[in-house]
Order: C-alpha cells, then structure tokens, then sequence
C-alpha cells in the first residue's frame, strides 16, 4: 500500500500523486507538526514557521514557490539531508509528488534562486538560534549570514494557523495576478 492518509481525511498516494488531493489545510497541519532537523533543536520549531520565514526573505512573485518549498514533507516526511542523498527511491517518491504539487499550485517545478538562498539564509539563522552549539563548519552555509532577528518558536497551533492563512492570501494574490 502506497497510500496516506491526510488530515481532512483524503486518501493521498504516495506512488502515483493527483494534485486534485492536495490540500492546503493538510500542507498547514502537517507542517505544523513536523520538527525541523529531525526534532533536535532545542526546543519545537516547526516546518511550516521555517517555510514562513524563508516566505519573508524573498519577493513577493516568489513568496507561494516559499511557502510550498518543503511541502513535500507534508506528505513523505522530513528526512535528514545526509540520509535522504543516499537513497534515490526516498528522492523519486519526493519529486513525484513535488510534481503534484507544482501542477496543483502552477508553479515551476525548479525553485527560484531567491528561494534557495532564503532557504539557506533560514538554515543559518535556525543552527545560531535552535541548534545547539557545534563548532563544525556546514559547507552549505559558507558565505551565508544569518537574520539580524532572533527566531522565537512558535507553537503547532500558532504554526498552523500563521502558515495556513499566508498560504491562502498567496494564493488568492496569485490567483489574481494571473487574472489581470
């Protein structure tokens, strides 16, 4: 069995995804409870508030391709970056259903630069602020500055409701700019 089932009760197949069965509220609730770095931060902080801040750091025509840039967690889980380079099916199932969500949300299916290094930017403000401390250097985040602000977890109910209405009000300036 290939199938998952969501929070508003949808039977989501993993092997062979429909962007008709992506929700939304299931990417909002799902996110919300899904820990960054695999739960060891020091304290809970969500997929969907770290999708919101890499949202606050890029323009706003790439402000929904931000918020939906983890979104595949909502479905196949959060892996660990070293883990999930080394297994190509975990990777197939994952550009499977972020092709969904692209088609389900018109975005391209490569994110835009402003995103990957927002991305980063959030990554490097994350290890200062939630991670312990750790004196190795992570390659990724040579040459990357953190936020100048300090991030203060938000809780799953706060993340839940934060990310879903700036997901909604997205996607309704979305829906009228390709309108005009």
């Amino acid at each position: 069995m290939t199938q998952i089932l969501t929070h508003t009760g949808k039977r989501f197949d993993v092997a062979d995804p429909c962007p008709d069965l992506i929700d939304p509220r299931d990417i909002a609730h799902s996110l919300a409870h899904l820990c960054r770095f695999n739960g060891h931060t020091r304290e809970f902080y969500s997929v969907a508030q770290h999708s919101c801040i890499v949202a606050d750091l890029v323009p706003d025509e790439h402000k929904l391709a931000a918020l939906l840039h983890d979104a595949t967690e909502a479905y196949v889980g959060d892996m660990v970056r070293p883990i999930k380079e080394s297994m190509p099916a975990f990777q197939a199932v994952e550009s499977w259903v972020w092709e969904s969500i692209c088609d389900r949300f018109l975005l391209d299916l490569d994110l835009p630069a402003s995103v990957c290094n927002a991305d980063l930017i959030a990554l490097a403000t994350e290890r200062r602020d939630l991670m312990p401390t750790d004196s190795a250097i992570w390659e990724c985040l040579i040459g990357i500055d953190p936020m100048a602000e300090t991030i203060r977890p938000w809780s799953a109910t706060e993340a839940r409701l934060t990310y879903h209405q700036r997901l909604m009000d997205q996607l309704a300036i979305e829906h009228r700019r390709k309108a005009a």
